[in-house]
């Protein structure tokens, strides 16, 4: 971030404890492309440090504060000016005053509450991601890194067949059988069409799966 021709006097890296022995998600981005991201559960920590880098050894970097926090948010692509934050958690990493020198902050946030996954659908996204902000006169330095999201939920008690019959009266009369009412993601749908009543001539005929995503307020 520049203002009125000041760069930035430090870098910021966000560094995830036992990252690289921890399974990578693959996650959609908002310009259709895929990017990895750390991949944590419900409930579990996230920890690891913060290093802050002076670009100019020897140098001193004013500061009013450094701090970390951890957001869940929901953003809706058509009001992108309002985000729903459903997690917020932060952690002061240094008091106002002078950077002398390249430090290191540790942090974390214990036993998080991580009620949703990540998602990003045609009209909303939800992530999770933490932002490290240094305070400064002029322009505050900000780094942001998102994290990937996965619940663990049990198969459903009761997870009863599905029928439903449509047709034209006296006409055609169809009936749809479907193995169960709810599937994994990765489930495969079974079932069966029957044909009760044809008294008209079937020129062409198709099943397909539809996606249907809804937005809008209220609980969530």
């Amino acid at each position: 971030m520049n203002f009125l021709g000041f760069g930035q006097s430090a870098e910021v890296d966000i560094v995830f404890d036992g990252a690289e022995n921890r399974k990578l998600a693959e996650v959609k981005t908002d310009d259709g492309k895929k990017e990895k991201y750390l991949l944590y559960f419900d409930g579990e920590a996230v920890s690891g440090k913060v290093n802050v880098t002076l670009k100019k050894p020897g140098s001193k970097m004013e500061h009013q504060g450094i701090k970390i926090e951890l957001i869940g948010q929901i953003e809706l692509y058509y009001d992108r000016g309002n985000h729903h934050e459903f997690v917020a958690f932060l952690k002061e990493l240094a008091r106002p005053g002078d950077l002398l020198q390249n430090t290191s902050y540790p942090f974390e946030f214990a036993n998080v509450e991580k009620p949703y996954e990540v998602y990003v659908g045609s009209n909303v996204r939800l992530r999770y991601f933490l932002r490290v902000t240094i305070g400064r006169r002029l322009s505050d330095i900000v780094k942001e890194v998102d994290i990937a999201v996965h619940t663990l939920c049990s198969y459903p008690e009761i997870n009863s067949p599905i029928k439903m019959e449509v047709g034209i009266e006296d006409c055609l009369h169809i009936e749809f059988e479907y193995n169960k009412s709810k599937y994994h993601l990765k489930d495969v749908i079974v079932g069966k069409i029957y044909f009760l009543l044809v008294r008209i001539k079937i020129k062409h005929m198709e099943i397909a799966i539809i996606k249907r995503e809804t937005t809008g307020s209220g609980n969530f």
